[in-house]
């Protein structure tokens, strides 16, 4: 069992930048790869970004890439997103979640626990 809870969402203007995190309790968490989501209004969640159990591997939605950067602290139990040159585009609910295996990617499905939800709204 893995809980996760988000922090960090603000409201920011056109190219800000925020951090998220997201503190997981549980010990599954330093075996399983973690992902950002969002969900942005009358839109479908989509995928951000995913980093392996090590953290040696990254992935990236293209819409993010060169901007956000994902990494995790496995002696803390937490995995953040900084992200920079924000958007308003970006603006959404970002959710982190826990993997079923040490490498996930964008697949939503492969993913078994979720966190609540944090608010990024960037201003134009």
């Amino acid at each position: 069992q893995v809980q996760l809870v988000e922090s960090g969402g603000a409201l920011v203007q056109d190219g800000g930048s925020l951090r998220l995190s997201c503190a997981a309790s549980g010990r599954a968490f330093i075996s399983v790869a973690m992902g950002w989501f969002r969900r942005a209004p009358g839109k479908e969640r989509e995928f951000v970004a995913a980093i392996s159990r090590s953290g040696g591997s990254t992935y990236y939605a293209d819409s993010v890439k060169g901007r956000f950067t994902i990494s995790r602290d496995n002696g803390k139990n937490t995995v953040y997103l900084q992200m920079n040159s924000l958007k308003p585009e970006d603006t959404a609910v970002y959710y982190c979640a826990a993997g079923r295996s040490a490498v996930e990617g964008q697949d939503a499905s492969r993913y078994n626990y979720w966190g609540q939800g944090t608010q990024v709204t960037v201003s134009s």
